[in-house]
């Protein structure tokens, strides 16, 4: 128990998520310096297709997202078979899905590219890079429910070191099938794809090792036939909301990205670039939302109401800290950091301007992400997906677009509704944590529960 509450403190919890998220966010850095110089036109063809698929994702991150917190809460519980279970059919649905997934963007990438309003020039290299990476969809759904259900054991680091490796390997493939180093053939985006593609493969595998390993009885291959309709019920019970909140988000991101196309491809590179540095301020701040979502899991499982709801807003206050800073030296450094990616004066420019209104973007994210996640945490989930559905569908992708397209103010109008949507999500969570709502329900659950063992032992005592 005294190791255990150790390794799921706050701090232990969040630094290797940073670690594990800074690399992911080095990775595509590096893929993306890598990428313009093939051309600025292969950018944002990267750029859009990592919207399109973060876009079909949500339709796996769902069970995955909803099986993490159930195995949080499950092991705070002590029910630790029901964690082990949960994992196993996260890992199966979470497969299949991802197949089907990969088996569309393989087979029709220039279609699914076009119906997006991606510019007809660029169709070519969509083509090739989503037909590619799109088709490997299944090992980021493998991925997903394997990573996923690790970290909510409180294992961290085990993610950690895989993105280390997986950094190392894809810059490296990257370099050599970008340049044609080593002998290898000189490939451009394609090279970009198959690198990916190799890198998530060898992944899977390290974490397939890593989760057969991860709960207190080993899984094994028969088990992967096991499915608890009960407990997947529960999954789905809490991670359906997930799905749809994530949905919202990810599609607004899409719309956006649509209606930047509409602009032009020069925008819409200035804000794959302005991606690549926005990721700095994010994972810093989601890598404590994460941590914060895993520890009052566990926390609501063991009954601990109280401590749950005040570690939220030591998290909010340290990641606010955080963040802030980390926005204003990202602004700082903008202009000569941009000027390695490209050497566009007109994709600098809005790279820049778009980094001062990102300094009022960042605290609003921080709140909203770490709110939302608590109330996750202790199955709210139905509340923060009709926040997402509002917001998102009426401030993100509505006002985007127009003040964006309509009233012509390009991409400075899109980040203003931007900024509005995450301060209106932050606000409402955090009318809703104050609340207590699901936390006193635990709490009546939890008493009314001891009540009855209580009386059992009583009746117990009185018939001896």
């Amino acid at each position: 128990m005294k190791g255990n509450a150790k390794k799921l403190t706050l701090w232990a919890l969040a630094w290797p998520i940073f670690i594990e998220l800074f690399l992911q966010f080095m990775l595509g850095a590096a893929d993306t310096l890598m990428v313009s110089r093939i051309s600025d036109d292969a950018v944002a063809v990267v750029g859009f297709s990592n919207q399109l698929f973060s876009a079909v994702m949500t339709l796996f991150v769902t069970v995955a997202s909803g099986a993490g917190i159930l195995i949080a809460q499950k092991l705070g519980a002590r029910k630790g078979e029901d964690a082990r279970r949960i994992g196993i059919m996260s890992l199966t649905v979470s497969g299949g899905i991802g197949l089907a997934i990969s088996l569309v963007l393989y087979l029709f990438p220039r279609p699914i590219s076009a119906w997006l309003q991606l510019p007809a020039e660029l169709l070519p290299l969509a083509e090739t890079y989503v037909s590619v990476v799109g088709g490997g969809m299944v090992l980021v759904a493998l991925m997903s429910a394997l990573s996923t259900a690790i970290r909510n054991t409180g294992n961290t680091k085990g993610p950690m070191y895989i993105a280390i490796g997986m950094n190392v390997i894809h810059v490296a493939l990257n370099y050599a099938f970008i340049f044609g180093a080593w002998g290898f053939p000189k490939w451009g985006l394609l090279g970009v794809a198959l690198s990916t593609v190799i890198c998530r493969l060898l992944a899977v595998v390290v974490l397939l090792f890593m989760f057969l390993h991860a709960f207190e009885r080993r899984i094994s291959l028969r088990d992967f036939k096991l499915f608890d309709r009960g407990l997947f019920g529960e999954v789905m019970r809490i991670g359906w909301p997930l799905g749809v909140n994530m949905s919202c988000w990810v599609f607004s991101q899409l719309a956006i990205f649509s209606y930047i196309a509409m602009i032009g491809s020069t925008e819409l590179a200035a804000r794959t670039y302005m991606n690549t540095l926005e990721s700095f301020c994010f994972m810093l701040g989601y890598s404590i939302a994460l941590a914060l979502q895993i520890q009052i899991a566990h926390l609501f499982g063991a009954g601990r109401t109280k401590e749950a709801y005040r570690t939220a807003y030591r998290a909010l206050g340290i990641g606010l800290a955080l963040v802030m800073v980390n926005a204003a030296v990202i602004y700082l450094v903008g202009k000569p950091v941009l000027g390695l990616f490209t050497q566009d004066p007109a994709i600098i420019a809005f790279g820049v301007s778009l980094l001062g209104l990102n300094i009022l973007l960042q605290p609003g994210k921080m709140m909203n992400m770490a709110l939302q996640n608590a109330l996750n945490a202790v199955g709210d989930t139905r509340f923060t997906m009709w926040v997402s559905l509002g917001s998102l569908s009426i401030v993100a992708s509505g006002v985007s677009y127009w003040f964006g397209i309509g009233l012509g103010w390009g991409l400075t109008g899109i980040y203003v509704a931007m900024i509005m949507d995450e301060y209106i999500r932050g606000a409402l969570s955090l009318m809703r944590w104050r609340g207590r709502k699901k936390l006193r329900e635990a709490g009546g659950d939890m008493a009314e529960e001891a009540a009855v063992v209580r009386s059992v032992r009583h009746e117990g005592a009185l018939d001896v």
